[in-house]
């Protein structure tokens, strides 16, 4: 709905601008316009400074006016939280003038603006994955970037939403007595996901599946295997609970 009003804005506009004739063109010059712009974004009138803008990229398309326009178009999108036609916008930039100064900038704020529409981990995970393509793809082609912190424990926090959504799969399948199922949710937690915070808990899952599942013997060969893991993030105790109830559960029923 935004988009149609500042089209229908801009449409008005260069209506009025025509009919005013060559003198008021003549007042109201690209630079003054962009100025404008300018100083509407500081102002944080975000509105208004989209239409600002986007004036001066229509009529100032090809020329330096024109490219850092679309920079700032761009930018008042991001500031008003539009992130989705921020992006857009960037992307034009990105694709079209690949050598604008505000190329690296443009890339960085579209990683962050997947990042920021990124949702809690129960939603579709579609944006939290394509954030982690594109600071992969930021950090491959910026590897000596001011923003590469960022990047960084960005693509760590990404990784922790998706590690947790796919454990809690693993949980699900646990509540239906899927453990079999239940068993590899959890050890593609290890496989993807092997630097994040869930592998303990993931490991803690798995030997409580296999044992559930009446694995006894595997459940209790991967405790071994995963006790100071498990005993460093207190998950040792529940895990040997579970192996020690179906083992009592098995002798009631001989």
């Amino acid at each position: 709905m935004k988009n149609i009003l500042l089209l229908l804005t801009i449409s008005f506009s260069i209506i009025i601008s025509s009919c005013a004739g060559s003198k008021s063109s003549d007042e109201i010059t690209l630079k003054e316009v962009f100025k404008l712009g300018l100083e509407n974004l500081e102002n944080e009138k975000y509105l208004q400074a989209q239409l600002n803008f986007t004036q001066v990229v229509i009529r100032g398309t090809g020329s330096d006016l024109g490219d850092d326009a679309q920079y700032y178009l761009a930018e008042a999108y991001y500031q008003n939280e539009e992130y989705l036609e921020a992006i857009t916008e960037y992307e034009k930039l990105t694709r079209r003038m690949g050598f604008s100064p505000f190329v690296e900038d443009a890339r960085f704020k579209i990683c962050e603006s997947y990042r920021i529409e990124s949702p809690k981990y129960f939603h579709d995970q579609e944006y939290t994955e394509k954030a982690l393509e594109r600071y992969q793809e930021f950090l491959d082609d910026f590897p000596n970037s001011k923003f590469g912190k960022d990047v960084q424990a960005s693509i760590i926090d990404l990784r922790e939403k998706l590690g947790e959504k796919l454990f809690e799969t693993g949980i699900l399948y646990m509540k239906m007595d899927e453990f079999e199922s239940a068993k590899m949710a959890f050890e593609l937690v290890l496989d993807k996901y092997y630097d994040t915070e869930m592998v303990h808990n993931a490991r803690q899952g798995i030997v409580i599946a296999l044992a559930f599942n009446y694995q006894i013997q595997e459940a209790i060969e991967f405790l071994d295997k995963n006790e100071l893991s498990l005993k460093s993030n207190l998950l040792y105790e529940e895990a040997m609970g579970a192996i020690e109830s179906i083992q009592q559960k098995v002798k009631k029923e001989k």
